[in-house]
């Protein structure tokens, strides 16, 4: 459970964190198999360098979520993987996008 603020809002900010470890995890369960790492650079357009430059970068960890939100089973297995839920994946990607 997340702490809230006193207002009863959550933190923007500390949601974006989350977002963004959440990402940084998916990204490297995709990257450990080369096929689908293969896969997530031919799809997004990305290349290793600008991938490695965009770790950091919320709109490159949006594009490894949404690669993963478009292959059903990729997003379910990375869940898993991650001890998540799917929702969880989808709600961090709209998270990367504020």
């Amino acid at each position: 459970m997340r702490p809230e603020n006193p207002d009863g809002k959550q933190d923007s900010r500390q949601d974006g964190e989350e977002a963004g470890t959440l990402a940084l995890m998916a990204l490297a369960w995709t990257l450990n198999d080369e096929r689908r790492a293969d896969r997530l650079l031919a799809l997004t357009g990305l290349d290793a360098d600008a991938l490695r430059a965009g770790v950091g970068n919320p709109a490159v960890l949006r594009a490894v979520l949404e690669f993963l939100a478009d292959h059903e089973p990729d997003l379910i297995a990375c869940a898993e993987a991650l001890d998540t839920k799917p929702a969880a994946l989808i709600a961090a990607r709209q998270e990367l996008g504020r």
